[in-house]
Protein backbone atom coordinates (compact mmCIF):
# COMPACT_ATOMS: atom_id res chain seq x y z
CA UNK A 1 0.00 0.00 0.00
CA UNK A 2 2.81 2.65 0.71
CA UNK A 3 4.38 1.54 -2.43
CA UNK A 4 0.75 2.40 -3.95
CA UNK A 5 1.18 5.96 -2.63
CA UNK A 6 4.49 6.63 -3.23
CA UNK A 7 4.14 5.60 -6.78
CA UNK A 8 0.77 7.91 -6.95
CA UNK A 9 2.42 10.82 -5.09
CA UNK A 10 5.77 10.61 -7.94
CA UNK A 11 3.23 10.63 -10.34
CA UNK A 12 1.77 13.41 -9.80
CA UNK A 13 4.63 15.44 -9.13
CA UNK A 14 5.95 14.60 -12.58
CA UNK A 15 2.34 15.81 -14.03
CA UNK A 16 2.90 19.52 -11.97
CA UNK A 17 6.56 19.36 -12.95
CA UNK A 18 5.66 18.96 -16.52
CA UNK A 19 3.24 21.70 -16.24
CA UNK A 20 6.02 24.23 -14.62
CA UNK A 21 7.82 23.50 -17.37
CA UNK A 22 5.54 23.66 -20.28
CA UNK A 23 4.90 27.27 -18.43
CA UNK A 24 8.62 28.27 -18.47
CA UNK A 25 8.81 27.33 -22.03
CA UNK A 26 5.88 29.10 -23.26
CA UNK A 27 6.80 32.08 -21.19
CA UNK A 28 10.10 32.45 -22.51
CA UNK A 29 9.14 31.49 -26.12
CA UNK A 30 6.65 34.32 -25.72
CA UNK A 31 8.42 37.17 -23.97
CA UNK A 32 11.64 36.97 -26.76
CA UNK A 33 8.81 37.17 -29.80
CA UNK A 34 6.91 40.25 -27.53
CA UNK A 35 10.13 41.66 -26.08
CA UNK A 36 11.63 42.00 -30.09
CA UNK A 37 8.38 43.46 -31.32
CA UNK A 38 8.57 46.17 -28.73
CA UNK A 39 11.60 47.36 -30.22
CA UNK A 40 10.12 49.15 -33.30
CA UNK A 41 7.60 51.02 -29.94
CA UNK A 42 10.80 52.68 -28.60
CA UNK A 43 12.51 52.86 -31.26
CA UNK A 44 10.80 52.98 -34.80
CA UNK A 45 13.62 53.20 -37.25
CA UNK A 46 16.17 51.27 -35.48
CA UNK A 47 15.07 47.47 -36.96
CA UNK A 48 14.15 49.19 -40.57
CA UNK A 49 17.67 51.17 -40.88
CA UNK A 50 19.43 48.03 -38.97
CA UNK A 51 18.45 45.69 -42.09
CA UNK A 52 17.88 47.81 -44.66
CA UNK A 53 18.48 46.03 -48.12
CA UNK A 54 20.29 48.80 -49.37
CA UNK A 55 22.39 49.24 -46.02
CA UNK A 56 25.96 47.72 -48.05
CA UNK A 57 25.66 49.93 -51.29
CA UNK A 58 28.14 52.69 -51.60
CA UNK A 59 24.99 55.74 -51.65
CA UNK A 60 23.33 54.55 -49.06
CA UNK A 61 22.92 57.03 -46.44
CA UNK A 62 21.36 57.03 -42.74
CA UNK A 63 18.19 59.67 -43.47
CA UNK A 64 16.86 58.60 -40.11
CA UNK A 65 18.03 58.35 -36.36
CA UNK A 66 17.29 54.42 -35.57
CA UNK A 67 17.35 56.06 -31.93
CA UNK A 68 15.17 58.70 -31.86
CA UNK A 69 12.26 57.52 -29.57
CA UNK A 70 8.67 56.82 -31.08
CA UNK A 71 5.36 58.65 -30.50
CA UNK A 72 4.12 55.65 -27.80
CA UNK A 73 7.68 55.29 -26.44
CA UNK A 74 7.06 57.46 -23.36
CA UNK A 75 3.38 56.00 -22.31
CA UNK A 76 5.13 52.63 -23.11
CA UNK A 77 7.72 52.90 -20.88
CA UNK A 78 6.26 54.65 -18.38
CA UNK A 79 2.91 52.61 -17.92
CA UNK A 80 4.79 49.20 -17.93
CA UNK A 81 7.29 50.20 -15.31
CA UNK A 82 4.40 50.80 -13.14
CA UNK A 83 2.43 48.09 -13.71
CA UNK A 84 5.85 45.66 -14.03
CA UNK A 85 6.75 47.19 -10.34
CA UNK A 86 3.34 46.88 -9.02
CA UNK A 87 2.69 43.51 -10.42
CA UNK A 88 6.14 42.82 -8.65
CA UNK A 89 5.06 43.46 -5.25
CA UNK A 90 1.72 42.16 -5.87
CA UNK A 91 3.28 38.48 -5.90
CA UNK A 92 5.81 39.74 -3.50
CA UNK A 93 3.81 40.37 -0.93
CA UNK A 94 0.95 38.12 -2.09
CA UNK A 95 -1.24 40.81 -1.94
CA UNK A 96 -5.22 39.25 -2.41
CA UNK A 97 -8.03 40.65 -4.34
CA UNK A 98 -10.00 37.61 -4.40
CA UNK A 99 -13.25 40.24 -4.40
CA UNK A 100 -11.68 40.93 -7.94
CA UNK A 101 -11.93 37.37 -8.97
CA UNK A 102 -15.18 36.24 -6.88
CA UNK A 103 -17.05 38.91 -8.87
CA UNK A 104 -19.38 37.89 -11.59
CA UNK A 105 -22.87 39.18 -13.02
CA UNK A 106 -25.69 37.09 -13.59
CA UNK A 107 -26.67 35.14 -16.81
CA UNK A 108 -29.86 37.73 -17.21
CA UNK A 109 -27.28 40.61 -16.53
CA UNK A 110 -24.64 39.71 -19.12
CA UNK A 111 -27.39 39.06 -21.59
CA UNK A 112 -29.21 42.44 -21.07
CA UNK A 113 -25.30 44.19 -21.29
CA UNK A 114 -24.75 42.30 -23.94
CA UNK A 115 -27.67 43.62 -26.31
CA UNK A 116 -27.16 47.10 -25.05
CA UNK A 117 -23.62 47.28 -25.81
CA UNK A 118 -24.06 45.13 -29.41
CA UNK A 119 -27.34 47.77 -29.83
CA UNK A 120 -25.24 50.53 -29.46
CA UNK A 121 -22.64 49.51 -31.92
CA UNK A 122 -24.84 48.29 -34.25
CA UNK A 123 -26.61 51.51 -34.61
CA UNK A 124 -23.44 53.59 -35.01
CA UNK A 125 -21.97 51.51 -37.63
CA UNK A 126 -24.93 50.46 -39.29
CA UNK A 127 -24.64 54.00 -41.45
CA UNK A 128 -21.02 52.46 -42.53
CA UNK A 129 -23.19 49.49 -45.03
CA UNK A 130 -24.19 51.62 -47.49
CA UNK A 131 -21.34 53.56 -48.02
CA UNK A 132 -19.08 52.92 -51.03
CA UNK A 133 -15.60 51.30 -49.88
CA UNK A 134 -12.59 52.60 -51.45
CA UNK A 135 -10.13 50.17 -50.61
CA UNK A 136 -8.05 49.54 -53.72
CA UNK A 137 -8.42 45.73 -53.65
CA UNK A 138 -11.95 46.58 -53.40
CA UNK A 139 -12.78 46.27 -57.54
CA UNK A 140 -10.98 43.16 -57.70
CA UNK A 141 -14.11 41.57 -55.14
CA UNK A 142 -16.58 43.38 -57.05
CA UNK A 143 -15.86 41.70 -60.68
CA UNK A 144 -15.81 38.40 -58.45
CA UNK A 145 -18.79 38.83 -56.98
CA UNK A 146 -21.07 41.18 -59.22
CA UNK A 147 -19.72 40.30 -62.37
CA UNK A 148 -18.88 36.55 -61.72
CA UNK A 149 -14.68 37.04 -62.30
CA UNK A 150 -14.15 33.58 -61.41
CA UNK A 151 -11.32 33.13 -63.45
CA UNK A 152 -9.68 36.13 -61.15
CA UNK A 153 -10.58 33.83 -57.93
CA UNK A 154 -7.45 31.53 -58.35
CA UNK A 155 -6.88 28.66 -56.14
CA UNK A 156 -9.08 27.43 -53.06
CA UNK A 157 -8.43 29.25 -50.30
CA UNK A 158 -11.04 32.16 -50.63
CA UNK A 159 -14.41 29.90 -51.65
CA UNK A 160 -16.19 30.54 -48.40
CA UNK A 161 -15.17 34.19 -48.59
CA UNK A 162 -16.75 34.71 -52.42
CA UNK A 163 -19.67 32.77 -51.58
CA UNK A 164 -20.89 34.88 -48.25
CA UNK A 165 -19.93 37.98 -49.97
CA UNK A 166 -22.19 36.36 -53.39
CA UNK A 167 -24.92 35.44 -50.77
CA UNK A 168 -24.59 39.07 -49.51
CA UNK A 169 -25.33 40.82 -52.84
CA UNK A 170 -27.49 38.64 -54.33
CA UNK A 171 -29.77 38.20 -51.61
CA UNK A 172 -29.59 41.69 -49.45
CA UNK A 173 -28.37 43.51 -52.02
CA UNK A 174 -25.63 45.11 -50.03
CA UNK A 175 -21.91 43.47 -50.42
CA UNK A 176 -21.42 44.65 -46.71
CA UNK A 177 -23.92 43.39 -44.97
CA UNK A 178 -23.06 39.91 -44.43
CA UNK A 179 -19.51 40.80 -43.64
CA UNK A 180 -21.32 43.13 -40.69
CA UNK A 181 -22.92 39.97 -39.49
CA UNK A 182 -19.51 38.08 -38.95
CA UNK A 183 -18.12 40.99 -37.51
CA UNK A 184 -21.28 40.91 -34.63
CA UNK A 185 -20.89 37.16 -34.68
CA UNK A 186 -17.11 37.83 -33.71
CA UNK A 187 -17.72 40.06 -30.99
CA UNK A 188 -20.19 36.81 -29.88
CA UNK A 189 -17.85 34.50 -30.13
CA UNK A 190 -15.36 36.33 -28.75
CA UNK A 191 -17.49 36.62 -25.05
CA UNK A 192 -18.69 33.07 -25.12
CA UNK A 193 -14.99 31.52 -25.60
CA UNK A 194 -13.02 33.69 -22.88
CA UNK A 195 -16.71 32.65 -20.86
CA UNK A 196 -15.63 29.16 -21.29
CA UNK A 197 -12.24 29.81 -20.64
CA UNK A 198 -12.48 31.54 -17.42
CA UNK A 199 -16.21 30.54 -16.48
CA UNK A 200 -16.85 34.37 -15.59
CA UNK A 201 -19.51 36.02 -17.82
CA UNK A 202 -17.85 39.71 -16.87
CA UNK A 203 -14.67 38.00 -18.25
CA UNK A 204 -16.27 37.74 -21.78
CA UNK A 205 -18.06 41.05 -21.57
CA UNK A 206 -14.89 42.81 -20.93
CA UNK A 207 -12.93 41.34 -23.66
CA UNK A 208 -16.05 41.85 -26.11
CA UNK A 209 -15.58 45.35 -25.10
CA UNK A 210 -12.10 45.26 -25.84
CA UNK A 211 -12.01 44.74 -29.55
CA UNK A 212 -15.15 46.68 -30.17
CA UNK A 213 -12.44 49.64 -28.91
CA UNK A 214 -10.02 48.39 -30.73
CA UNK A 215 -9.09 50.50 -34.63
CA UNK A 216 -8.44 47.64 -36.18
CA UNK A 217 -11.59 46.21 -35.77
CA UNK A 218 -13.57 49.21 -36.77
CA UNK A 219 -11.65 49.82 -39.68
CA UNK A 220 -12.89 46.59 -41.19
CA UNK A 221 -15.62 45.60 -39.35
CA UNK A 222 -18.28 46.39 -42.46
CA UNK A 223 -15.77 45.95 -45.54
CA UNK A 224 -16.19 43.02 -47.96
CA UNK A 225 -12.73 43.37 -49.12
CA UNK A 226 -11.12 42.39 -46.30
CA UNK A 227 -13.96 40.78 -43.88
CA UNK A 228 -13.52 39.34 -40.39
CA UNK A 229 -14.99 35.40 -41.54
CA UNK A 230 -11.96 33.83 -41.11
CA UNK A 231 -10.83 34.49 -38.11
CA UNK A 232 -14.48 34.07 -37.05
CA UNK A 233 -14.31 30.38 -38.16
CA UNK A 234 -10.50 30.09 -36.97
CA UNK A 235 -12.35 31.57 -33.63
CA UNK A 236 -15.03 28.87 -33.56
CA UNK A 237 -12.64 25.92 -34.22
CA UNK A 238 -11.32 26.75 -30.68
CA UNK A 239 -14.37 27.48 -28.99
CA UNK A 240 -15.47 23.87 -30.28
CA UNK A 241 -12.33 22.42 -28.99
CA UNK A 242 -13.60 23.49 -25.63
CA UNK A 243 -17.49 22.42 -26.27
CA UNK A 244 -17.84 20.44 -29.37
CA UNK A 245 -14.93 19.37 -30.14
CA UNK A 246 -16.11 16.34 -33.31
CA UNK A 247 -16.66 19.91 -35.03
CA UNK A 248 -13.61 22.08 -34.27
CA UNK A 249 -11.15 20.68 -37.78
CA UNK A 250 -14.52 21.87 -39.05
CA UNK A 251 -14.72 25.02 -38.76
CA UNK A 252 -10.67 25.72 -39.19
CA UNK A 253 -11.59 24.29 -42.81
CA UNK A 254 -14.19 27.39 -43.18
CA UNK A 255 -11.33 29.41 -42.15
CA UNK A 256 -8.88 28.09 -44.43
CA UNK A 257 -11.16 28.13 -47.22
CA UNK A 258 -11.65 32.16 -46.10
CA UNK A 259 -8.07 33.40 -46.05
CA UNK A 260 -4.83 30.88 -46.75
CA UNK A 261 -3.28 32.35 -43.98
CA UNK A 262 -5.14 30.18 -41.39
CA UNK A 263 -2.88 27.33 -42.61
CA UNK A 264 -0.05 29.05 -40.63
CA UNK A 265 -2.43 28.76 -37.52
CA UNK A 266 -1.95 24.66 -37.68
CA UNK A 267 0.64 24.94 -34.61
CA UNK A 268 -1.58 27.60 -32.45
CA UNK A 269 -4.50 25.06 -32.64
CA UNK A 270 -2.10 22.00 -31.78
CA UNK A 271 -0.88 23.33 -28.82
CA UNK A 272 -4.41 24.79 -27.95
CA UNK A 273 -5.76 20.70 -28.65
CA UNK A 274 -3.37 19.47 -26.33
CA UNK A 275 -3.91 22.25 -23.87
CA UNK A 276 -7.37 21.32 -23.95
CA UNK A 277 -8.07 17.73 -23.95
CA UNK A 278 -8.55 14.46 -22.55
CA UNK A 279 -6.55 11.63 -24.31
CA UNK A 280 -9.09 9.98 -26.37
CA UNK A 281 -10.54 13.46 -27.49
CA UNK A 282 -6.35 14.53 -28.31
CA UNK A 283 -5.80 11.13 -30.13
CA UNK A 284 -8.87 11.82 -32.40
CA UNK A 285 -8.18 15.77 -32.89
CA UNK A 286 -4.35 15.02 -33.82
CA UNK A 287 -5.40 12.56 -36.34
CA UNK A 288 -7.55 15.13 -37.93
CA UNK A 289 -5.57 18.13 -37.35
CA UNK A 290 -2.55 15.88 -38.58
CA UNK A 291 -4.18 15.54 -41.76
CA UNK A 292 -5.03 19.17 -42.04
CA UNK A 293 -0.96 19.67 -41.90
CA UNK A 294 -0.08 17.53 -44.76
CA UNK A 295 -2.95 18.91 -46.56
CA UNK A 296 -1.21 22.39 -44.87
CA UNK A 297 2.47 21.75 -45.98
CA UNK A 298 1.34 20.20 -49.65
CA UNK A 299 -0.44 23.86 -49.90
CA UNK A 300 2.58 25.73 -48.69
CA UNK A 301 4.77 23.60 -51.21
CA UNK A 302 2.48 25.54 -54.10
CA UNK A 303 2.57 28.76 -52.59
CA UNK A 304 2.58 30.52 -55.68
CA UNK A 305 -1.68 29.74 -55.35
CA UNK A 306 -2.17 30.70 -51.98
CA UNK A 307 0.59 33.28 -51.22
CA UNK A 308 1.56 34.59 -54.92
CA UNK A 309 5.26 33.95 -55.42
CA UNK A 310 8.13 32.43 -53.27
CA UNK A 311 10.84 34.36 -52.46
CA UNK A 312 13.56 33.97 -49.70
CA UNK A 313 14.04 37.31 -48.31
CA UNK A 314 16.09 36.83 -44.60
CA UNK A 315 16.12 40.60 -44.47
CA UNK A 316 12.79 40.87 -43.89
CA UNK A 317 12.22 38.58 -41.05
CA UNK A 318 13.44 41.47 -38.36
CA UNK A 319 11.33 43.97 -40.48
CA UNK A 320 8.18 42.03 -39.88
CA UNK A 321 8.85 42.86 -36.13
CA UNK A 322 7.65 46.34 -36.81
CA UNK A 323 4.01 45.70 -36.68
CA UNK A 324 3.75 46.77 -33.21
CA UNK A 325 5.13 50.68 -34.29
CA UNK A 326 3.13 51.14 -38.01
CA UNK A 327 0.22 48.50 -38.11
CA UNK A 328 -0.81 49.19 -34.60
CA UNK A 329 -0.06 52.45 -33.92
CA UNK A 330 -3.86 53.58 -33.82
CA UNK A 331 -4.51 50.47 -31.11
CA UNK A 332 -2.20 51.68 -28.24
CA UNK A 333 -4.11 49.61 -25.63
CA UNK A 334 -2.72 46.36 -27.16
CA UNK A 335 0.75 48.45 -27.53
CA UNK A 336 1.14 49.52 -24.25
CA UNK A 337 -0.26 47.05 -22.04
CA UNK A 338 0.57 43.41 -24.31
CA UNK A 339 3.64 43.49 -22.13
CA UNK A 340 2.37 43.31 -18.78
CA UNK A 341 -0.29 40.93 -19.53
CA UNK A 342 2.19 38.52 -21.08
CA UNK A 343 4.03 38.41 -18.19
CA UNK A 344 0.59 38.18 -16.18
CA UNK A 345 -0.45 35.41 -17.80
CA UNK A 346 2.50 33.57 -17.17
CA UNK A 347 2.59 33.99 -13.57
CA UNK A 348 -1.15 33.04 -13.81
CA UNK A 349 0.34 29.69 -15.55
CA UNK A 350 2.88 28.78 -12.84
CA UNK A 351 -0.02 29.28 -10.05
CA UNK A 352 -2.45 26.44 -11.83
CA UNK A 353 -4.11 28.32 -14.31
CA UNK A 354 -2.65 26.38 -17.05
CA UNK A 355 -4.85 27.93 -19.69
CA UNK A 356 -2.86 31.17 -19.96
CA UNK A 357 -0.04 28.93 -21.92
CA UNK A 358 -2.64 28.31 -24.46
CA UNK A 359 -3.20 32.42 -24.53
CA UNK A 360 0.37 32.82 -24.72
CA UNK A 361 1.10 31.18 -27.39
CA UNK A 362 -2.05 32.28 -29.51
CA UNK A 363 -0.60 35.36 -29.49
CA UNK A 364 3.39 35.31 -29.65
CA UNK A 365 2.91 33.03 -32.68
CA UNK A 366 0.36 35.53 -34.06
CA UNK A 367 3.50 38.07 -33.73
CA UNK A 368 6.09 35.59 -35.53
CA UNK A 369 3.74 35.17 -38.71
CA UNK A 370 3.99 38.55 -40.31
CA UNK A 371 8.16 38.01 -40.37
CA UNK A 372 7.65 34.33 -41.92
CA UNK A 373 4.88 36.01 -44.40
CA UNK A 374 7.26 38.50 -45.66
CA UNK A 375 10.06 36.30 -45.82
CA UNK A 376 9.11 33.44 -47.43
CA UNK A 377 6.36 35.00 -49.98
CA UNK A 378 5.92 38.22 -51.94
CA UNK A 379 3.25 39.36 -49.31
CA UNK A 380 3.14 42.36 -47.08
CA UNK A 381 1.84 42.98 -43.88
CA UNK A 382 -1.15 44.63 -43.97
CA UNK A 383 -3.12 46.02 -40.51
CA UNK A 384 -6.13 43.93 -41.09
CA UNK A 385 -4.28 40.28 -40.88
CA UNK A 386 -3.40 41.38 -37.29
CA UNK A 387 -7.38 40.99 -36.23
CA UNK A 388 -6.84 37.85 -34.42
CA UNK A 389 -4.00 39.70 -32.45
CA UNK A 390 -6.54 42.08 -31.29
CA UNK A 391 -9.16 39.27 -30.28
CA UNK A 392 -6.62 37.32 -28.66
CA UNK A 393 -5.10 39.87 -26.09
CA UNK A 394 -8.48 40.70 -25.63
CA UNK A 395 -9.55 37.33 -24.59
CA UNK A 396 -6.20 37.01 -22.59
CA UNK A 397 -7.08 40.32 -20.64
CA UNK A 398 -10.38 38.62 -19.75
CA UNK A 399 -8.88 36.03 -18.33
CA UNK A 400 -7.15 38.12 -15.86
CA UNK A 401 -10.38 38.22 -14.55
CA UNK A 402 -10.45 34.35 -13.73
CA UNK A 403 -9.50 32.78 -10.38
CA UNK A 404 -6.30 32.24 -9.99
CA UNK A 405 -6.27 28.07 -10.04
CA UNK A 406 -8.47 26.45 -12.47
CA UNK A 407 -9.75 23.93 -9.77
CA UNK A 408 -11.11 26.91 -7.88
CA UNK A 409 -13.51 28.05 -11.41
Amino acid sequence: MLRKIKKILKEGHSEIASSKLISWIVFLFSIIIVLISFVSVVFPALIQSSFSEFRDLDFYSQVLDPFELGGLAIPFLAVNFILLGFGFFYHKKRWKLKRLFDFDVSKKNSLIIMVIILTIYITSSTSEITSTETWPDFQRVENIVVNKGIENLQGFNLYVKYFLLTVSHDIFGNMRLVPFIGSIALLIVTFFITKEITQKRIAGIFSLVLVLQSNIFLTYDTTATYSNFWILFYLVSLYLILRKWQLSHFAFILSMFSKALTIAFLPMSMFFLFNNTNSKTRIYLTISYGVLIMFGVIAMSNSDILFGSTVFLPENFWKGFTIMAYQLRFDPIIVIFLLPLTVSMFLKSRAGFYQANSILVLISWLLLVPPLLITFTSQTNEPYRLMPLVVFFAIGAGTLLAKIKQQDV
